[in-house]
């Protein structure tokens, strides 16, 4: 009906944002300074198979920013890992400890300081290199 009225054939779909807010790059910051990295749950897909590892390095809040995704770079998206807590170690699921570091990096997404004060995270998809 609304396609008649408006008299358009085309329908659009939103495929949602693009980029993910995490928050204030100082906060994020010194949480992971305390706790360790920041692991998030798959942003896009339920199954998990491109859940993030969110890292800072350095002491400038707005440089420094690494993403990885949650499974071992020798290792394909099922063997996810599980951060040993309030560390910046992980174990996988061959009980393998492994540094952040040795997680897959991301060719999809990628962090953003937006102002030099809130993350971002891109989910769009771009190949830009991540600058630290």
């Amino acid at each position: 009906m609304a396609t008649y009225v408006t008299n358009k054939t085309e329908v659009i779909t939103a495929t949602g944002d693009r980029t993910f807010v995490v928050g204030q790059v100082a906060d994020i910051a010194k949480s992971i300074s305390e706790s360790g990295p920041v692991l998030y749950p798959d942003l896009r897909d339920p199954l998990g198979k491109r859940s993030i590892v969110i890292e800072h390095n350095g002491t400038d809040v707005s440089k420094g920013w690494q993403v990885y995704y949650a499974y071992p770079a020798d290792r394909t998206d099922d063997c996810l890992v599980t951060q040993i807590q309030k560390t910046h170690t992980f174990t996988d699921c061959e009980g393998r400890t492994l540094t952040v570091e040795q997680l897959m990096p991301p060719t999809d997404v990628r962090p953003i300081v937006e102002n030099k004060t809130t993350l971002l995270i891109d989910l769009r998809g771009t190949m830009n290199p991540i600058t630290p």
